[in-house]
């Protein structure tokens, strides 16, 4: 059986999405594909997103900010979008959620922590969803 493919989206793949991708790959350990894109992305990861996930014990500094590109969504079983609007593609027999999350830009780090946190949570549960299908 393949590992199920999980993609995030936001609008700029620099904070949220980038976030959530980290958690997974830390807490699924290696047992989700996973993918992150942004529908505008970014030319660099936000830097405070990068602090407040380095605080918690997960390095995003390799990370770059990714094009959604139409593949990548057709491809994925689990989209997970944050943000991203009418810019997210749509596909038959898809899992979609859509995480209504603070957008870290311009935030100070104590609002980026608790972004942090609540993605935190819904990763653990999306993980938890995922090892028992």
């Amino acid at each position: 059986m393949s590992k199920p493919v999980v993609l995030f989206v936001c609008v700029h793949n620099a904070g949220r999405s980038q976030m959530a991708a980290g958690w997974l790959r830390h807490l699924a350990g290696g047992s989700v594909e996973v993918r992150s894109a942004g529908s505008a992305p970014r030319d660099q990861i936000n830097p405070i997103a990068v602090e407040a996930m380095r605080e918690v014990g997960i390095d995003i500094t390799g990370n770059v900010p990714q094009l959604l590109e139409y593949d990548t969504a057709k491809t994925s079983d689990v989209i997970v979008t944050m943000g991203c609007g009418d810019a997210c593609p749509v596909f038959p027999g898809k899992r979609y959620e859509d995480w209504e999350l603070t957008d870290p830009a311009g935030q100070p780090i104590e609002v980026v922590r608790q972004v942090r946190d609540e993605i935190r949570g819904r990763v653990e549960k999306l993980v938890g969803e995922l090892q028992a299908a």
